[in-house]
């Protein structure tokens, strides 16, 4: 049975955590990013097929679902890439990043969904079922101050889920959406703050966030269900993270 999966932003993170996921299960990946060299690195660590691509790029995306239909089709699409860009409010927010995480959190997500729901199909006529699933955010459920493009980027993503899952109704694709809280990766937060290192630490200082393997291991027992059902909401946060607004920073103890 064809067990083949696209992976987009898998050069750092949870992209690269989740290929490393699937391919403990045995399934085969198509890993998908901008940064040539981190590809390399993950394929030859994982037998990934690493494909170069920007997802903002729409003839790039084109030639990514020209490229993963020539090499054995795909069963599996998960919309990884994305991004946070600053923390101000939206008086003094720039249109420029919002722009850019518009690109990358919701037409990116849009214009590689569209490329590859031709393939898809081809996949699920031999194996019965095809699987979308977009990584959202927390922020694409419940808004903060400093939030601004990110917090509307992500509640775009969300919607765009939503009416896909209203639009394939009826076909054998089933369209899921992980929404994860605190997650410390190497990059997220350092990008986010352009690069202010001590800003980063202190965002995970005294608590205990998720980490990116942890994220992968719920995406990728996202897919293993039996196909018949679709996890169509799945929100991810540490227990020290009750909410957007509520981290408990220091031990965790019962009370007494």
């Amino acid at each position: 049975m064809l067990k083949r999966v696209v992976v987009t932003g898998a050069s750092s993170g949870i992209g690269a955590a989740t290929v490393r996921r699937f391919t403990e299960l045995g399934w085969q990946t198509v890993a998908v990013a901008r940064r040539a060299d981190r590809l390399q690195q993950l394929a030859a660590e994982t037998g990934a097929h690493p494909v170069q691509c920007d997802v903002t790029d729409e003839a790039q995306v084109a030639a990514l679902a020209a490229e993963v239909a020539a090499t054995g089709g795909a069963v599996g699409l998960v919309n990884n890439a994305g991004g946070a860009l600053g923390t101000e409010s939206v008086e003094a927010s720039s249109n420029d990043d919002w722009r850019r995480m518009f690109e990358v959190n919701v037409l990116g997500l849009r214009s590689v969904t569209a490329a590859l729901l031709p393939v898809l199909p081809a996949g699920a006529a031999a194996t019965g079922w095809a699987s979308i699933l977009n990584l959202t955010s927390t922020a694409g459920h419940a808004a903060y101050p400093g939030g601004g493009g990110y917090n509307a980027a992500k509640y775009a993503a969300h919607a765009v889920t939503e009416v896909l899952r209203l639009e394939l109704a009826g076909e054998p694709i089933r369209v899921m959406e992980l929404a994860p809280g605190l997650v410390h990766t190497e990059e997220f937060t350092l990008n986010r703050l352009r690069g202010d290192a001590e800003g980063a630490a202190r965002a995970y200082a005294d608590v205990t966030p998720l980490l990116a393997e942890d994220v992968a291991r719920v995406l990728v027992g996202a897919f293993e269900q039996p196909p018949h059902v679709n996890q169509d909401l799945i929100v991810l946060r540490p227990v020290a993270q009750s909410s957007v607004f509520h981290t408990h920073r220091g031990p965790l103890a019962p009370r007494g």
